[in-house]
């Protein structure tokens, strides 16, 4: 059953994204060749915890940590490591918040030092994605437009792998849902998007097959292959005109302009996302 949030309800969720982007934006300020996802894992949660929120993700499903963190062939649901950080990693984090009965989710990957062209190319692509799908929705197009748009950029335009296995999803009361949003399917097809949905649009795009599998700590995917994979991540509500985009990469943005060891993807949507 979907659930229509009120016009309070979605400034309650927009209060919990905007705490998880700016707990991205301080992950970002940390990133580093030589720091670890456990060093960054538990600034996170005193970050989140400081701020009046509790880590959307920690305990849920029996997750261990505050962050997901996915290192270049895992597509998404890392487990923060003690392993360091290395120059040429791309580093997805996937953070949630609950704060004042709602949940926040967003995501963001990161490419740190020398990332080659190649999968630089990757995560632009797959950041373009995220705002060619929000772009659909609005009220009155179906859920398929979102995952066309999607699919149709990534992987018929660009000829990546749409992961099949993993999808977005409703966000609220709880973390996940109805509907799913998938990164794939055809226009004009699913539930018609009304005023009041809010959901988590996440590409999930691979360098090679679409193809996952599971680690075996049970919970990363990796990609089939091992090549890399890039996860962007905002919570939005359907608007009538435009929609409502509740996260934020602006601190992400901004802490990444002060941090020389990680590049900018600059996306050529990023004017669109700034006015959307």
């Amino acid at each position: 059953m979907i659930y229509y949030k009120t016009a309070e309800e979605i400034e309650l969720i927009r209060q919990s994204s905007q705490l998880v982007g700016k707990t991205l934006g301080v992950v970002a300020s940390m990133l580093k060749p030589g720091i670890t996802g456990e060093e960054i894992d538990k600034v996170a949660e005193e970050f989140i915890r400081d701020n009046g929120g509790i880590p959307g993700f920690k305990g849920l499903y029996d997750f261990p940590s505050t962050l997901c963190i996915s290192k270049n062939s895992c597509v998404v649901h890392g487990i923060p490591e003690k392993k360091e950080f290395a120059d040429g990693d791309i580093v997805s984090v996937d953070c949630g918040v609950f704060m004042n009965g709602f949940y926040g989710d967003c995501a963001y990957t990161f490419p740190i030092g020398d990332v080659s062209e190649d999968v630089m190319n990757l995560l632009r692509i797959t950041e373009d994605s995220l705002y060619l799908g929000i772009e659909q929705a609005r009220v009155g197009k179906r859920l398929g437009d979102i995952s066309s748009a999607i699919q149709t950029y990534a992987e018929k335009q660009n000829k990546y792998g749409i992961v099949r296995k993993l999808v977005g999803h409703g966000v609220g009361r709880e973390l996940h849902e109805d509907p799913e949003v998938p990164n794939f399917g055809k226009r004009g097809r699913g539930v018609k998007l009304k005023e009041g949905l809010v959901i988590a649009i996440e590409p999930m795009v691979n360098m090679g097959t679409k193809d996952v599998k599971q680690s075996q700590d049970g919970w990363g995917i990796l990609t089939a292959d091992g090549k890399a994979s890039a996860h962007y991540e905002h919570t939005v509500a359907v608007g009538k005109g435009q929609a409502d985009i509740l996260s934020t990469h602006e601190y992400v943005v901004e802490a990444i302009k002060n941090n020389v060891n990680i590049k900018e993807v600059s996306s050529k949507y990023q004017i669109f996302a700034n006015q959307i």
